[in-house]
């Protein structure tokens, strides 16, 4: 079972880099969701990502970054990108851009694309760790491939206690859901997965954002995989009532179920606590949980991202 340490002890931000820079997993807080890390610059450690996630080896990895004036190492920028980083960073923002020639971030880390993941984060003990570290830290989020994120260290240690070094506690997630990740079609931004961030939100600031259509066989960005983020049970999505059989998870002041992903039908409350509740629901009663209608603008457009993903033919 891996060491348990706290994410705002200094001592223990340090271990972590240590052990991340002997080749180590450590799975750390973010604002979005729990990262299992290893030196992306490490080829060796990044394949360990893989084998202790159980992940498809085609499907790239998030390279995490102290700051904005890193990329010029690794990748090469464009102004739409520039402007994204410049508004949403440090924050729930990936942008895939082009691999520099000689970027120092494994191969394996990119699944073999031209184009690297980037994000610098915003939790103070991701940022603390990048730069104890000094590297590139390669971090999907710290659960079995497949199953749902975690948004708490329990909900690491229940998933990969024995696959990594040292899980660092830094409470519930704020967020809740993966980061928003967006690449460029001639320099022009391309909406790969929607998050943290809402799709409207880009718009502001770079006018049109196309919305891309994921393509399971081979992802250009992480998240993309038609089956993902799913609990053992099977979900039924757009559910007004529990059917025999079916526990309810509910959104809004009508709702009449007892759990509820939002009884005020807060879009962004709804999203911190959409992982943790499925978990929840997926230990209890019933065969099949029901979801009720969420809204598709704004965060809402992630979360039914998530639950359409989770609803899928399992892979």
């Amino acid at each position: 079972m891996a060491i348990k340490g706290r994410a705002d002890r200094p001592e223990d931000i340090i271990r972590a880099a240590e052990l991340l820079l002997a080749g180590q997993l450590v799975a750390f807080p973010t604002e979005t969701v729990y990262g299992l890390g290893a030196d992306a610059t490490s080829g060796p450690a990044v394949a360990a990502i893989f084998g202790a996630k159980q992940r498809p080896a085609f499907n790239p990895l998030i390279s995490h970054l102290a700051d904005a004036g890193s990329v010029e190492a690794f990748a090469l920028w464009n102004e739409a990108a520039r402007a994204l980083a410049q508004a949403f960073w440090p924050g729930a923002l990936t942008l895939v851009l082009p691999r520099r020639e000689h970027c120092a971030i494994a191969h394996i880390a990119c699944a073999g694309l031209n184009s690297v993941a980037l994000r610098v984060p915003s939790h103070p003990a991701a940022h603390a760790l990048l730069a104890a570290t000094g590297r590139p830290i390669a971090a999907p989020s710290a659960n079995r491939s497949g199953r749902i994120s975690p948004t708490t260290a329990a909900h690491v240690a229940l998933e990969l206690g024995d696959e990594v070094a040292l899980i660092l506690d830094g409470g519930p997630c704020d967020i809740g859901l993966e980061s928003t990740v967006v690449g460029f079609h001639r320099e022009r931004p391309v909406l790969l997965r929607p998050g943290g961030i809402a799709v409207e939100q880009l718009r502001v600031v770079v006018g049109a954002v196309e919305v891309a259509v994921a393509a399971p066989a081979a992802p250009s960005a992480p998240g993309q995989l038609t089956s993902h983020y799913a609990p053992d049970k099977p979900l039924r999505l757009n559910a007004r009532e529990a059917a025999p059989g079916e526990i309810l998870l509910g959104f809004g002041p009508g709702s009449t179920a007892e759990h509820n992903l939002s009884p005020s039908g807060d879009l962004i409350e709804a999203a911190a606590r959409l992982f943790a509740m499925l978990r929840r629901l997926d230990l209890g009663p019933g065969e099949t949980i029901a979801v009720a209608p969420i809204p598709d603008h704004g965060l809402g457009r992630a979360i039914n991202d998530r639950l359409q993903r989770a609803a899928a033919p399992r892979i």
